[in-house]
């Protein structure tokens, strides 16, 4: 089975592949008291196929998973940009969720603890737009008034890639600065004002734990698994919130997935006060077409939704409510042709 796509989400994926691969080699189906939308005959009860291999997932970013979908060079594609629901008919593809993170906002200040920075969205907006260049800036000052920041050029970091990651952070700094709206807007790939451009998550968390004073933005589980730590950022609400489960949690609650065509939905907006404002869902991306591929690929994420939600949790991502999971799997029965 091959997909493309979300960084994000690849260190979930890896996993949940390596546990796809296991319960292929034995044969086996561990849903088997499951019903599901496979096959006319036996559902999701029914043996395995005596596949083998697994996972093949390439992190080529949220924009590659998706080109590469549409392009049928993949079974299936991961991002955090949601494609609108007309392009999701207009492709004959199905999009739903599979899981909820945080993009933390991450910084290398030394002798800044994890969370003691404080960042609002106009702010976080003017540092990518170059209009606050130093971490002296008062800009700053007002808003961590108990924090010695350096007086420093701000290292600012961003993704060189079409990044699903970078569509959220960028509708986040979009609500908060009309500036920004403007100047920038909100898509996978920008013309960033200032900074400089690194390939993946992986090229943001090298970066910035590499360059005194720099910022960046991650997914919070990569941060904390890496030791980088992240700023409490400003919601809807004026509160300063952390990338905690609780807080990714609350912004996902609000979210009417039963209301939306092909789940293309952002957490961005969440006007909760427990909120964490740039909140990501990932998306899958893949054919409508019934078949043993895509009956292979419903019957992973099937397994990965309903028996492998606590690799999500270990992994510093938040599962999708059990209500959610019903209401997809039942998007799969009535969409799938």
């Amino acid at each position: 089975m091959s997909g493309a796509g979300s960084t994000f989400a690849f260190p979930l994926l890896s996993q949940w592949g390596a546990k796809f691969q296991a319960v292929e080699e034995s044969g086996m189906d561990i849903a088997a008291s499951l019903d599901g939308p496979l096959a006319p005959e036996g559902g999701l009860g029914s043996p395995l196929s005596p596949w083998a291999g697994g996972l093949d997932y390439e992190p080529v970013g949220s924009l590659g998973g998706i080109m590469r979908v549409i392009a049928g060079a993949v079974d299936f594609g991961a991002s955090e940009r949601p494609l609108p629901a007309e392009e999701v008919d207009r492709h004959k593809l199905m999009q739903f969720p599979i899981v909820t993170g945080g993009v933390a906002v991450v910084f290398n200040l030394p002798g800044v603890a994890d969370g003691a920075l404080r960042l609002s969205g106009a702010v976080l907006a003017d540092i990518y737009l170059g209009k606050v260049t130093s971490w002296s800036d008062p800009a700053l000052k007002a808003l961590n008034p108990d924090v010695t920041l350096p007086d420093a050029p701000i290292d600012v970091v961003h993704r060189g890639d079409g990044s699903g990651t970078t569509y959220n952070f960028a509708a986040y700094l979009a609500d908060a600065s009309g500036d920004w709206r403007e100047r920038v807007g909100v898509d996978t790939e920008l013309k960033w004002p200032v900074g400089r451009g690194v390939k993946g998550s992986g090229g943001i968390v090298r970066s910035v734990a590499a360059d005194r004073n720099s910022i960046g933005y991650v997914e919070v589980g990569q941060a904390r698994r890496d030791g980088l730590p992240a700023a409490l950022v400003e919601n809807r609400a004026g509160e300063f919130r952390a990338p905690s489960p609780d807080s990714i949690a609350a912004a996902a609650a609000g979210a009417d997935w039963a209301g939306s065509r092909h789940h293309d939905l952002l957490l961005t907006g969440a006007t909760d006060p427990r909120a964490y404002p740039i909140a990501a869902t990932v998306h899958v991306l893949m054919p409508r077409e019934t078949g043993p591929t895509s009956a292979r690929t419903l019957r992973f994420f099937d397994d990965a939704l309903t028996h492998w939600r606590r690799d999500a949790v270990d992994l510093g991502y938040v599962p999708l409510p059990d209500e959610v999971v019903g209401q997809i799997r039942s998007y799969w029965k009535s969409t799938q042709r």
